[in-house]
């Protein structure tokens, strides 16, 4: 007799699944809510999650130093000093060689527009110089005629690289307070916090702060090693700049996606502009190499490692950031992602049931007896 619905058990079955639902609903509405109030917050939010990311990475310095009998407020200002004078040890050791080649840099610039020219001129474009006159005043037209959204587009530039400077700034502040106050913080966080969520909370926080520390250092190292590869293969190819290259590379890995972008096509106009287009075209495809080496293979690997995320959770992690935010989601895409699953797994650790002492029989009792 073939076997038929139970009417209790389906209607508990439905109950169930809409209390859940019910549930999750809430919870997600919970989210959007908290998701809402930190976009109104991102102006504050942002510079902190900066100083939070730069104290990761100048951190153990200044823990050394603290522990060699460093004051905190001397040991956060070398630091952040040093942090300074690097930056500025950075910005010098890309822009003095450019300065420096400035002018073979421009004379190859105009060569290659010359070279680009005469090759339009000729099989199979067959495009004379009053067809370029006529596509060049066309364009200036259509220049003259945008001016207004160009202006406007300007202003917006210069708002954003003055709210980035601003940003920087406060980010370099935030920086020394961590660093002079950081281990102050969770003892007076704990003392804020009533009950349970006095241990909880900075427990959570505590792990957190390792899981940042972990992503900055695995971050540096990913670009490490395509500021290592790329380099050596714009030395054996014999292009210019290829130190100031090598680092543009690494400090542009900080910045997925848009940092890999502007500093491969950097490499390959220069090598176009200094070798010619063949290699240009090699320089392109290095970079490409090591671009998919570094998204597939090292930055999966070593982040995996060091955030204890799979590899596969952290591509999609960064599909799904570039996806909702753009630029800034794929930054913190990781991150983030670490830092939900902190709070996972400290939630499945106090959720969890304590593990069961197995039962002993009278065989297990005697062996035990007789071991005492």
């Amino acid at each position: 007799m073939p076997a038929t619905l139970s009417s209790t058990k389906t209607a508990a079955a439905l109950r169930r699944s809409a209390r859940v639902s019910v549930e999750l609903l809430l919870v997600l509405v919970a989210a959007a809510a908290a998701l809402w109030v930190m976009g109104r917050m991102w102006s504050v939010l942002w510079p902190l999650i900066v100083g939070l990311l730069l104290t990761t990475l100048t951190w153990p310095l200044a823990h050394f130093l603290r522990r060699r009998g460093w004051p905190p407020a001397l040991a956060a200002s070398a630091v952040t000093v040093l942090f300074l004078l690097a930056a500025a040890g950075i910005v010098a050791l890309i822009a003095v060689p450019v300065a420096s080649d400035s002018a073979e840099l421009t004379d190859g610039v105009t060569e290659g527009i010359e070279k680009l020219r005469q090759w339009a001129a000729g099989p199979p474009l067959n495009i004379d110089d009053a067809q370029i006159s006529g596509g060049v005043d066309s364009a200036t037209a259509q220049i003259k005629d945008s001016v207004g959204s160009m202006v406007t587009a300007l202003f917006t530039g210069v708002s954003t690289v003055l709210n980035g400077v601003v940003t920087a700034i406060l980010a370099l502040f935030l920086m020394f307070f961590f660093l002079k106050d950081g281990p102050r913080f969770l003892p007076w966080l704990a003392r804020q916090l009533p009950g349970r969520l006095a241990t909880d909370i900075p427990i959570v926080a505590a792990r957190s702060w390792d899981t940042l520390g972990a992503f900055v250092r695995s971050q540096a190292l990913v670009g490490l090693l395509d500021a290592i590869f790329i380099g050596l293969g714009l030395w054996i190819l014999g292009v210019p700049l290829v130190l100031p290259l090598a680092v543009l590379t690494f400090v542009s890995a900080f910045v997925p996606i848009v940092g890999a972008l502007f500093a491969g096509l950097v490499a390959v106009l220069i090598a176009l502009v200094s070798n010619g287009l063949t290699d240009a075209l090699i320089t392109l495809a290095i970079i490409v190499v090591v671009q998919q080496l570094e998204g597939n293979v090292f930055q999966p690997i070593i982040q995996s490692r060091g955030l204890g995320l799979h590899a596969a959770v952290i591509l999609l992690a960064v599909t799904l950031g570039a996806n909702l935010a753009g630029v800034v989601g794929s930054l913190l895409a990781v991150p983030v992602a670490a830092l939900i699953a902190v709070v996972w797994n400290y939630l499945r650790e106090q959720l969890s049931d304590p593990p069961q002492e197995p039962e002993t029989g009278d065989g297990g009792r005697a062996a035990t007896s007789a071991q005492q």
